[in-house]
């Protein structure tokens, strides 16, 4: 008799506990899902609460009457469109990240009793984000009539003070355009490119190839030396230089701020593949990353023995490589942050309606991605892109200092075709804010990249 009544005793006590977790771990996560019936029984019980900007004031988000219908109003329109996101057909963004928050009113006690007696709605709790409206402004209108991404966050917090990504569309007409904007395959509309767009990262790869290069050669890195006469042959592979460009004879330094192709591919070809492989997966390709919103995986590819075209290619950041620039900025904040990467958020604090506090959000660490020593000199090599006459050079001589990789990555079956790419950090010796830019289809990096990266590094710093 004592076996079955402590058998029942812990059945009924492992019962208690799943239903804990659910409600405590599992809910949140249940009522987000698109397909979840329970988020309308939630609207026709809550008011869905409001969505501000960084600045505690400007409102992105908000319920409104249209007439004698309730409608979710966005007055930045498409500013915010993948950032915010909508809450019909689905939800998106902040929409879908804080989807339960949202829908549950912590309005005090007896004020919920007495509308929930009377049948009248309660008002759902607001969410503060992480955007800086004016940054938000000054990258959108940056990126202009390109498709990309940019994306921009606090080196030391991991604070998203910018997510644009293009083509958009305007959140408050996506009820009565959603066939037209969902079915949209050539433009897609609704990726939010910055953590679902897949690109190959080009030259900015020649991070982590320079990082794997410094550590299987820690005592003689700085004693490599390459000509380049703007091709370079191994094997049956062939690699060429941006536009065939000739950089003569120059060392690692060098190779890296002019973004020499033939020197990376012969870096490559020095290099265990399988430690390549390793040093990849460490910083994240291949992995999940520390996100909220749901995003790409990005992909490295390297057989164990590879051809020299998979091994020369994959150097230089072409072959099977893709990568998400949210992904590029996490790689760029870690080294910015002296290894540790912060993970990225997007909210700072839940009130109720009322404005009181009801949960606060506090930077946290993922975790440390390289050593110190590594990233103090992945910084000085990213610096030298900027001021030693390389491909970030628009970036030198200003009001504030900054390092950063370009890339010109090559897609598509169209020779010459190429994805514009910069990644980088301002105020070197204290990093403040990562930039990652991606412009698909604009060519050159530092044509076109770097400029956009400046006028966001310029709001920042307010140079007029």
């Amino acid at each position: 008799m004592t076996v079955i009544v402590v058998f029942f005793m812990l059945l009924f006590s492992g019962i208690v506990i799943n239903l804990l977790y659910f409600v405590y771990a599992k809910a949140p996560t249940e009522i987000n899902n698109s397909y979840n019936t329970r988020q309308k029984i939630l609207a026709e019980r809550v008011i869905r609460g409001k969505i501000f900007a960084g600045d505690g004031e400007t409102v992105l988000a908000e319920q409104a009457m249209d007439g004698d219908k309730e409608v979710r109003y966005y007055p930045k329109h498409n500013l915010f469109a993948h950032a915010v996101g909508f809450s019909t057909h689905g939800v998106m963004g902040i929409e879908r990240l804080g989807n339960y928050a949202l829908l549950t009113s912590n309005a005090p006690v007896k004020e919920r009793l007495e509308k929930e007696m009377a049948g009248v709605r309660n008002y759902g709790d607001d969410l503060y984000t992480t955007f800086d409206v004016h940054l938000q402004e000054v990258a959108s209108e940056a990126l202009g009539i390109y498709r990309g991404a940019i994306i921009v966050m606090e080196v030391h917090t991991g604070k998203v003070l910018a997510m644009v990504s293009k083509p958009d569309f305007d959140p408050n007409t996506v009820d009565e355009n959603w066939e037209e904007i969902s079915e949209d395959g050539k433009n897609s509309p609704l990726v939010n490119r910055t953590v679902n767009g897949l690109y190959p990262p080009g030259s900015t790869f020649k991070i982590v190839t320079l990082l794997e290069y410094i550590k299987e050669h820690s005592g003689d890195y700085e004693d490599y030396s390459f000509s380049c006469d703007g091709t370079f042959s191994y094997e049956e592979a062939r690699i060429s230089c941006y536009h065939g460009i000739k950089h003569g004879k120059i060392g690692i330094h060098k190779a890296f701020a002019k973004s020499c192709n033939c020197a990376f591919a012969d870096i490559g070809r020095l290099l265990d593949p399988g430690k390549l492989l390793d040093t990849s997966e460490k910083l994240l390709f291949n992995r999940e990353l520390p996100v909220d919103f749901p995003y790409k995986e990005s992909q490295l590819s390297l057989s164990e023995n590879p051809s020299a075209e998979e091994l020369l290619q994959t150097s230089i950041g072409q072959g099977k490589t893709l990568i998400t620039p949210m992904h590029l900025a996490l790689i760029t904040s870690a080294i910015a942050n002296g290894g540790i990467l912060m993970r990225p958020m997007e909210l700072t604090k839940k009130t109720n309606y009322l404005g009181n506090l009801v949960e606060k959000y506090e930077p946290k660490a993922y975790g440390r991605l390289m050593s110190g020593e590594e990233a103090e000199l992945m910084k000085q090599f990213m610096t030298e892109v900027v001021t030693g006459d390389g491909t970030g050079r628009r970036l030198s001589g200003l009001s504030y200092t900054a390092a950063g990789k370009t890339g010109s990555a090559e897609y598509g079956t169209k020779k010459g075709d190429s994805h514009a790419w910069f990644t980088g950090f301002s105020n070197v010796e204290d990093p403040d804010i990562v930039v990652t830019v991606i412009v698909e289809g604009a060519g050159s990096g530092g044509d076109y990249a770097v400029p956009m990266a400046k006028r966001i590094f310029d709001a920042y710093y307010d140079v007029r």
